[in-house]
């Protein structure tokens, strides 16, 4: 009748979408040490620099985007360290930081 072709064989991840093996780990305190300034399109989003307290990244000093009230000295839990927030262009004035 005809040649039959082999059929392909789909593999199947195991592991969850793309980039949650880093998310599904253990959140890691950091806390902050300088607040940046606001972003977002209404001045919503608070930028910090915050220090890195346990895990592999312990010490190091990352940028991060934090929605809500945030003071220095503050304690947060990040679920991945790996990401660092881009810099911010200019100084937004809104919101209740200047």
């Amino acid at each position: 009748m005809g040649s039959k072709k082999p059929q392909r064989v789909r593999e199947v991840k195991t592991s969850g979408t793309k980039g949650t093996e880093k998310v599904l780990g253990e959140p890691v305190p950091a806390v902050v040490e300088e607040i940046v300034g606001r972003t977002g399109f209404r001045g919503e989003i608070t930028q910090v620099k915050c220090r890195i307290l346990q895990g592999p990244n312990r010490g190091r000093l990352i940028r991060r985007n934090v929605k809500g009230p945030v003071r220095l000295r503050d304690v947060l839990m990040l679920r991945e360290t790996e990401i660092e927030a881009r810099k911010l262009r200019t100084k937004v004035t809104k919101g209740a930081f200047t």
